[in-house]
């Protein structure tokens, strides 16, 4: 049933209403009544409720641009008439007007269902709508082949999708599917090519301010658990670390360096490290995520030490469900999920001054910093590891 806000007394004191034909005022608000309980209003209901032509009604209604001059106590007058009427355009009929029909297209792998992901959709789903657009969201999967990604972009393009999001659970290299326009932004991952834009972390820096944390609290052997697979994601959060090392006057020490699975279960490498002598063991361990921190929170009680007191442990992402939960809650890097989905549908819709806030694209790769979320993983090592005070740089 469509709703009405007490039209009899509004189109009553209307000197338009009362003029619109041979139906008095309280005649014309029986119809709208009728027509809110009987069917789908028109535009042409429109237009006869507010004393208006159907031109008049549709320039206002349909947002055009036809050199129409509406006077805004008519445009407003006709905007709550529809209101009032529960009237909706008719997109389809629109789009095949204008050839367009306001909508984007976002074609990810997991970003849906993944929580800590999640927030770059909801982003875009606001921003968009913002701007008066509707996102459709296709969610292929982990690992879909390229044939199924191709056939839902082929479909969103025949429902004459005017503009493309891909979107990536995890900054990645990927290979463009075809049919996606030149001016698609990818959103987490780089097109392999670098023919696309693309909105990714900055991971380098991320990990540099992390990997800084932990020698500004005085620890000098850091161990580095990598994701095995070597995303770009891995690499660039590797040479963060390095470059920290390097400005603090730290030697790298390939020994304290583990490759494992980016997962829980990863973290459990850390178990032989930790289990060495004091004096050969590291006092603190950065993880390339926040499952990793998990498991090597995990390792660290199995060897009886204390997270920060014996060892201290950040991560980064700052995972939902993980991060902030953790005993005691983990230092780790926020990914900016929230400002790169926002980003991708101010670029893909070529909005004015999009870039004005962000570093300088490196080629088609805009990289968003993320925060140093700070919390109790992280204490200075203990003296007798022969650790010597840092000082703070």
């Amino acid at each position: 049933m469509f709703r009405i806000r007490a039209p009899a007394e509004r189109l009553d004191r209307s000197p338009a209403t009362m003029s619109c034909g041979p139906r008095e005022g309280h005649a014309l608000s029986q119809e709208v009544k009728r027509l809110a309980t009987t069917r789908r209003p028109t535009l042409k209901d429109v237009a006869q409720a507010a004393g208006v032509s159907t031109t008049t009604a549709s320039v206002v209604l349909n947002d055009r641009r036809d050199g129409v001059r509406v006077p805004d106590a008519t445009r407003h007058r006709v905007q709550q008439t529809a209101e009032d009427l529960g009237y909706r355009p008719n997109i389809l009929a629109r789009s095949l007007r204008t050839q367009e029909t306001r909508t984007i297209g976002f074609v990810s792998d997991e970003v849906t269902t993944t929580p800590f992901a999640v927030g770059m959709l909801a982003a875009a789903q606001d921003e968009a709508a913002r701007h008066g657009y509707l996102l459709f969201v296709v969610n292929l999967g982990p690992n879909a082949p390229l044939a199924l990604q191709e056939q839902a972009i082929d479909q969103l393009t025949q429902h004459q999708v005017g503009h493309f999001i891909y979107g990536c659970m995890y900054h990645r290299l990927v290979d463009p599917p075809l049919g996606l326009p030149a001016d698609t932004v990818f959103l987490n991952c780089e097109a392999n090519g670098g023919r696309h834009r693309s909105i990714v972390p900055d991971d380098r820096q991320g990990a540099y301010e992390v990997a800084a944390e932990l020698i500004k609290a005085g620890h000098r052997r850091i161990a580095f658990l990598d994701d095995h697979r070597h995303p770009p994601a891995s690499r660039l959060r590797f040479d963060g670390f390095r470059a920290a090392l390097a400005e603090h006057g730290l030697d790298y020490e390939p020994a304290l360096h583990l490759k494992t699975t980016p997962f829980v279960r990863g973290g459990l490498v850390l178990s032989d490290l930790i289990g060495l002598p004091a004096e050969q063991r590291p006092t603190a361990v950065f993880c390339y995520n926040d499952r990793i921190a998990m498991g090597a929170y995990r390792a660290a009680r199995t060897r009886g030490l204390r997270v920060p007191d014996d060892l201290s442990i950040v991560g980064f992402d700052d995972q939902e469900f993980i991060a902030s939960e953790l005993d005691p809650p983990l230092t780790t890097v926020r990914l900016p999920h929230r400002e790169m989905g926002q980003l991708a549908i101010q670029l893909v819709l070529d909005e004015p001054g999009a870039l004005d806030d962000v570093p300088a694209p490196e080629g088609n790769v805009i990289r968003i910093a993320g925060e140093l979320v700070r919390r109790d993983s992280v204490a200075k090592p203990h003296s007798d590891l022969g650790q010597s005070d840092a000082s703070s740089s």
